[in-house]
């Protein structure tokens, strides 16, 4: 990794205080690679690097550090450094900053703003909380429907060095019913090809794409993924054009919402914050309530085991394969509820093709549960002394165990694939059908299935 390379010589640099060497050798680094380089400096050591770069490039930097290190460094920093680094950042890049910190810290680093970035940060900060508007980024460029390309490169001098992203360019309305409101938008390659006195009418687009600001912030990660596109416009409830949002902040939504399912598929609470940033009490809430939802769970399985007890009593064999019953059931339900729950997020499937996935998990289950019923009769009929080991009645002992396994892995495989769209019918959050939660539901039935089928098989011999 680059910053093992030159950790050891950027510490001794800072210690000969060789500013000028140190300047030199991080200003021929891109900002992600000077971020890998301060990974494990401490904050005081990444405060006097900051000093050092130039306003762009410190504020760049800045904005690829986490937040626990963003607030390590601001707290390094003396005031006008942190003024200088917050008016340099991206509007949505500070305003992601902002709502971590709290209230009282939120209020000072806003009283070191300019008075232009300070109304631009209250302005973002008050859209709600995981909305799109606090995401979004003004720095966009607008166009007029009446101008020419002429005027488009005119302006586009006058302010594009301002701005973010210049590929796509918004046309809004001029007139006074409807000022700013957005009306469509024209790529800058077909502005530079064109000629001067084409009108920006005759290089519309004439998509109709666009966020709105007060949307929850899953809406733009579904609109990316959609319209494939690297910037979308974001208005207002009028229509009116009031930011953009880039692909780049909505790779970084996408990995929350990826982080927060996978999070839940293991039977946790979403944690909302890296993992060594969140407080020990509260990781121990978070995971102790799905926690104690599950032993309560398993709790039926000793009611089950109980209900049961004769038949374990008169064929204690039965017993020993009670652990891979309920874990091939508890597997295959876990396999389909983790495959469906992806499926749903990406779009794959909707709610109305449930019965498209009933149909494959149905043939999938049986041909599943097969191929595991296959290898537990041989490994019972194969094995030696396989007649001490289960009795006389081995082959019989055998049937029970592979029919059982086809009918719980079955039934494994149906419960965890409907499960998703049973919560997505009723406005719950998918991802909630976490795999210990199948498995657990299917433990149950599985020891249910399988001393029925045992029951079935062995009556009138072990039974």
């Amino acid at each position: 990794m680059l910053g093992n390379l030159l950790e050891p010589e950027l510490r001794d640099l800072i210690q000969r205080r060789e500013f000028n060497q140190l300047r030199a050798v991080l200003c021929a680094f891109p900002a992600p690679d000077i971020v890998e380089i301060f990974t494990d400096l401490n904050p005081r050591d990444e405060a006097v690097l900051l000093r050092l770069l130039p306003h762009d490039l410190a504020a760049d930097v800045f904005e690829h550090l986490d937040y626990e290190d963003q607030e390590h460094v601001l707290q390094a920093l003396g005031d006008e450094e942190v003024a200088r680094i917050l008016n340099e950042m991206a509007p949505d890049e500070r305003t992601a900053l902002l709502e971590e910190l709290p209230a009282a810290a939120t209020q000072k680093l806003l009283n070191l703003l300019s008075p232009s970035e300070r109304k631009v940060a209250a302005a973002l900060l008050g859209y709600p909380p995981g909305s799109i508007g606090r995401r979004m980024t003004p720095d966009y460029v607008a166009i007029q429907e009446r101008w020419t390309v002429g005027d488009v490169l005119t302006h586009l001098r006058a302010v594009g060095r301002d701005r973010e992203m210049l590929n796509q360019m918004y046309v809004v309305s001029d007139n006074d019913k409807g000022k700013g409101a957005l009306v469509d938008w024209v790529r800058l390659r077909n502005v530079v090809v064109s000629e001067l006195h084409v009108p920006v009418v005759d290089l519309l687009e004439h998509k109709n794409w666009a966020l709105r600001a007060s949307d929850p912030q899953d809406r733009a990660v579904e609109a990316f993924r959609k319209y494939d596109t690297t910037m979308l416009p974001v208005v207002d409830s009028y229509g009116v054009l009031v930011g953009v949002i880039t692909v780049d902040d909505v790779l970084d939504l996408a990995e929350e919402q990826a982080t927060e399912d996978i999070q839940k598929l293991g039977g946790v609470e979403a944690l909302d914050a890296p993992y060594l940033r969140v407080g020990l009490f509260t990781m121990v809430r978070k995971r102790a309530g799905w926690l104690a939802v599950l032993f309560l769970g398993e709790m039926l399985t000793a009611t089950a085991m109980a209900y049961f007890e004769d038949e374990i009593a008169k064929a204690v064999v039965l017993a020993l394969f009670v652990p891979l019953i309920i874990s091939s059931g508890g597997n295959s339900g876990s396999q389909a509820t983790s495959l469906i729950i992806r499926a749903m997020a990406v779009g794959d499937i909707r709610l109305r093709d449930w019965w498209r996935v009933l149909w494959r998990e149905l043939v999938s289950g049986l041909c599943l549960g097969s191929v595991l019923a296959v290898i537990a009769l041989a490994r019972i009929l194969l094995w030696p002394n396989r007649d001490q080991l289960y009795g006389a009645h081995y082959a019989l002992v055998a049937a029970a165990v592979a029919g059982s396994l086809v009918g719980v892995v079955l039934f494994g495989s149906l419960i965890g694939a409907m499960l998703p769209f049973i919560l997505r019918r009723l406005n719950f959050d998918p991802a909630v059908s976490s795999a210990p939660l199948v498995a657990t539901l299917v433990d149950v039935t599985g020891l249910v299935i399988y001393f029925s089928v045992a029951y079935r098989i062995l009556h009138g011999t072990l039974l």
